[in-house]
């Protein structure tokens, strides 16, 4: 059984997130290539495009009230070791699959209320580089 496949709540709120983080890209024109996906070891949440970007994107998803107070916000969970694997398994995918738009690492933030009746969505684009994760190694 696949990791992702492990019922824990905190995987089921990750599921949540990211189908609602995929409703949201497709009300704003994406087209959904991929979910989910694994190259170089490292999971990329989803990977979309639209007419001129193809986006690889992190989801973080926290349930309001929740929230981690060493965090300031759900996308400072995505650290520049997470960034480093994001962007390895990205060129993974490129070298793999024909592209020709720009390249966007996208992170998506959901919050969902306790009791599921209300989410929000914050779409960061270009939420980092390769440039900025590789420099903030040292």
């Amino acid at each position: 059984m696949k990791i992702l496949e492990i019922p824990t709540s905190r995987r089921k709120t990750g599921n949540r997130g990211e189908d609602l983080a995929t409703k949201h890209l497709r009300k704003n024109k994406y087209k959904i290539l991929c979910r989910n996906y694994v190259g170089a070891d490292t999971e990329i949440d989803i990977i979309a495009e639209n007419k001129t970007t193809l986006a690889f994107i992190e989801v973080k998803t926290r349930t309001v009230g929740h929230e981690n107070p060493r965090e300031a916000r759900p996308a400072a969970a995505v650290t520049p070791e997470k960034q480093r694997k994001i962007i390895s398994a990205a060129k993974y995918y490129l070298g793999t699959h024909s592209n020709d738009k720009r390249i966007s690492l996208d992170i998506i933030e959901v919050y969902i209320n306790a009791d599921k009746s209300q989410s929000s969505i914050l779409h960061i684009e270009n939420a980092f580089n390769i440039n900025t994760a590789y420099n903030k190694r040292k």
